[in-house]
């Protein structure tokens, strides 16, 4: 008999094959390119803005939306539309400088908490839970109110060394995991010191983790900057800001100058749902992330 097999009626079948996930499904692209058209439009406002957004027409104040003042101006007789643009970059700059320095505190103050012993790790902790069960708004007020007159730097100062206490925790509980792993100590008998195994071993494995929040507290910054300039103990009117910009909103409803609160609103609430959206995303990906570990 021939040592050859016959295969009768076998059909071979291809395993199904996977679907290769496009690169921008799941991604908050409409928030992406909403910000990133007001990111651009701050920054190179010079470019492109009709009129001074300083300059005071009072022949032409509470001017409504027409064809010259696209925005309407407001009761001092500025442009909003050149406010705006301008006023936002005072706005962006609060956000972002107040979110350095709070990460940059949490991170030094999470990694000291996390390398620490047990004692001074309680103790840190209890003085961070003492923070945060003061309200955060009552809190920037207190300091700024004892720092005197408002301005761009002191308000994100403020705002940055008040905001830094849910991320720490995140930190502390990042470092406590991985402060035992081979590698950090390796580098501690190698005579490493606590800012290099911070930065070269620590930060790399915990950033993912807290990038969600350091884009939620740019979210709370501005809205903070917003607040204070509508309660009136913010930046002075002579800094255009949309928080500035907003503190005119009394004078603007008694007037029926609708179009001085609503469009610095319009944009001030698309620019924080856009941040909002991609930090929600970041924090989606961390999430899927750490359930397939």
């Amino acid at each position: 008999m021939d040592d050859r097999f016959v295969q009768v009626g076998i059909r071979s079948v291809a395993a199904p094959t996977e679907k290769k996930a496009k690169w921008y499904e799941g991604k908050p692209l409409v928030s992406m390119a909403v910000l990133a058209v007001i990111l651009l439009g701050c920054l190179f406002c010079g470019f492109f803005l009709p009129k001074d957004p300083a300059y005071m027409d009072l022949y032409h104040a509470n001017t409504a939306p027409n064809a010259e003042f696209w925005f309407g101006t407001d009761a001092m007789g500025r442009d909003i539309f050149s406010m705006i643009w301008y006023g936002g970059r005072i706005s962006l700059f609060i956000g972002f400088f107040a979110t350095m320095i709070s990460t940059a505190i949490a991170i030094l103050f999470g990694a000291i908490s996390g390398l620490a012993p047990k004692w001074l790790d309680d103790l840190l902790m209890r003085l961070t839970e003492i923070f945060l069960s003061i309200p955060n708004l009552l809190l920037v007020i207190l300091l700024q109110a004892i720092l005197g007159k408002a301005n761009v730097l002191s308000i994100s100062f403020v705002i940055g060394i008040t905001g830094w206490t849910s991320i720490a925790k995140v930190v502390r509980t990042e470092v406590r995991q991985i402060r035992n792993s081979e590698y950090v100590i390796a580098a501690r008998c190698m005579g490493a010191g606590f800012f290099r195994i911070l930065w070269k071993h620590l930060t790399p494995n915990f950033i993912s983790s807290i990038m969600f929040m350091v884009i939620m507290n740019i979210r709370g910054a501005i809205v903070s900057e917003s607040t204070l300039s509508f309660l009136g103990i913010g930046l002075p009117l002579e800094i255009i800001s949309w928080g500035s910009m907003l503190s005119l909103s009394e004078k603007s409803m008694l007037s029926g100058a609708w179009w001085m609160i609503l469009i610095p609103g319009v944009f001030l609430i698309v620019t924080l749902l856009c941040i909002t959206n991609i930090g929600n995303h970041l924090r989606k990906n961390v999430n899927r992330r750490q359930s397939n570990l």
